[in-house]
């Protein structure tokens, strides 16, 4: 599964605006709780490309959707982060937002609530096969199955890729949404995926296994090869209906653990691109995982600014 050394990584997914709260211990429903907020670019698609560029990949696209409202900013911050942005301005919707509502506890763990906006408005007249053009992997946001002119995109840049050679991955991005969606919907949406990366909660949803290992097993009767990210638990490596791999976690500080996935993906696809062997690229998705969970927000640090 290790693609050829060198050439260039397309991400198709959403572009957001997150605001981030972080407070600590549970919220005081029907008053007030004092909480650190932040603006920060965002989306699991966006965050993806940004490590991916961070972690050494040179030729780094994103075709996403934004509104008017912050179309200069969300690319500003791209190519701050060496992404080239592809974004389509949509007139009618503004750009999506999450509102990450983060417990500054031990875990770190946040929860979402979430205006897809114009991210989910993405349509087949958005992509062009010249996108793939000195492309060695395409990388699709799972978030582009939720809706159906997004879930016609990603048929259009599936068929494109599979027409071309060039390998694709998705992560499912939300357990939430793929409740709704149902599991045998969304493995009939990703048939001829090469790479799936679903976190431990996503794949025990779609198998209907408790067992995150037994979960990636089965999944990997389905797509060629898949990761399952665990967190502190590190990451399970499974192909051809078993687990082939176990990589353990680098130990971190949790601030933040928004974005962690995404810098996860992104570190692994940028390793895939170099070269490396899918367990190398894991342990790679696993340090990289590590730093974003020490970092508010999910977008990696850029020159001239703290980390």
């Amino acid at each position: 599964m290790t693609a050829a050394a060198g050439g260039g990584l397309l991400v198709v997914g959403d572009v957001v605006t997150d605001v981030v709260a972080r407070h600590r211990g549970p919220l005081a429903a029907g008053t007030d709780t004092a909480a650190s907020i932040r603006r920060l670019p965002g989306g699991a698609g966006a965050n993806v490309a940004c490590w991916a560029a961070y972690e050494g990949c040179g030729d780094v696209r994103l075709l996403g959707r934004v509104g008017a409202d912050s179309s200069d900013w969300h690319e500003r911050e791209l190519l701050a982060h060496g992404v080239r942005p592809l974004l389509v301005v949509d007139r009618s919707a503004p750009t999506g937002t999450v509102v990450c509502l983060v417990d500054t506890g031990a875990s770190a763990e946040r929860t979402f609530l979430t205006d897809s906006g114009a991210s989910l408005r993405a349509q087949p007249g958005d992509w062009s096969d010249t996108l793939l053009d000195g492309v060695a992997r395409l990388h699709l946001s799972g978030y582009l199955l939720f809706s159906e002119p997004s879930r016609a995109l990603v048929a259009v840049a599936l068929a494109a890729a599979h027409a071309r050679g060039v390998p694709v991955s998705l992560d499912p991005a939300s357990a939430g949404f793929l409740t709704a969606l149902g599991a045998g919907r969304f493995l009939g949406l990703v048939e001829g995926v090469d790479v799936l990366l679903p976190s431990r909660d996503e794949a025990c949803l779609l198998t209907g296994m408790p067992d995150a290992a037994d979960a990636a097993a089965e999944l990997s009767r389905h797509v060629p090869l898949v990761i399952v990210k665990q967190g502190a638990e590190g990451a399970l490596v499974a192909r051809s209906g078993a687990v082939c791999a176990r990589l353990p976690a680098v130990p971190a500080s949790p601030r933040d653990s928004t974005g962690a996935g995404d810098a996860f993906t992104g570190a692994f696809l940028a390793a895939l691109v170099a070269g490396a062997s899918p367990e190398e690229a894991v342990a790679q998705g696993c340090r990289a995982g590590a730093a974003a969970v020490e970092r508010v927000g999910g977008r990696p640090p850029r020159a001239g600014f703290d980390a």
